[in-house]
């Protein structure tokens, strides 16, 4: 068995796990891990149990879950899943954990997302194309998001692969469009960047500072 001992955690990958579909056989049983961001990428199992940052990092989610969330419920335009599900495209040789996705109840209908059921209750892993898929980047994570999941993600035909970098003074945030020759990040007037998936809708990412003195983020809608 493979073993990995980060922050003090560790995670045994068995031995029979040397491909995607027999890591995805491991997700569906009761060996894996009921914690960490355990996924597949590139042929390896790819391993982070580093900590969350709460600023840089959850309180990024946190908006996009709130905004992106409501106005998928609001607008019946499908579903927005939080931080935490497993996505898996076989096409692409992908199993990931993005920070937040979204799937159409066109795509569902038409069958390019599928849910998979887990071997003892519910339903434990996607399958198939998102609509929208969002990585907010963390100090462990630069290469795999900015590179890794960036092909990874194109390979799988995802239409918009929305990136944040909240760590520094300068505020980033991309919405990615998929063209046959590799994402190309959409234009940004004012800040504001429209996307395609979500109906005649721009955003666009503040920071401002909270009465305690602390980031405060606001994503707005028009």
């Amino acid at each position: 068995m493979n073993t990995f001992v980060l922050y003090d955690q560790t995670v045994v990958v068995p031995d029979w796990v040397r491909s995607h579909t027999s890591f995805r056989k491991w997700v569906r049983s009761d060996q894996f891990p009921e914690t960490g961001r355990i996924c597949y990428l590139n042929g390896e199992v790819w391993v982070d149990m580093s900590q969350e940052q709460f600023f840089s990092h959850n309180q990024v989610k946190s908006e996009f879950n709130l905004v992106l969330g409501g106005l998928a419920k609001h607008n019946s335009l499908g579903r927005y899943i939080p931080d935490g599900m497993l996505i898996s495209n076989p096409r692409a040789g992908l199993t990931a954990q993005p920070d937040g996705s979204f799937v159409s109840h066109r795509t569902l209908r038409a069958g390019r997302v599928r849910l998979i059921e887990g071997v003892s209750e519910g339903f434990l892993e996607l399958e198939g194309t998102p609509d929208t898929v969002l990585e907010v980047i963390s100090s462990s994570s630069v290469t795999k998001d900015t590179e890794t999941l960036m092909e990874l993600y194109w390979k799988a035909g995802i239409p918009e692969y929305w990136l944040v970098d909240a760590r520094s003074e300068k505020l980033q945030f991309d919405i990615y469009q998929y063209t046959p020759d590799g994402y190309v990040p959409t234009r940004k007037p004012g800040g504001w960047v429209r996307s395609k998936v979500f109906p005649k809708t721009s955003f666009r990412l503040t920071r401002r500072t909270d009465e305690l003195g602390n980031p405060d983020y606001s994503l707005s809608t028009r």
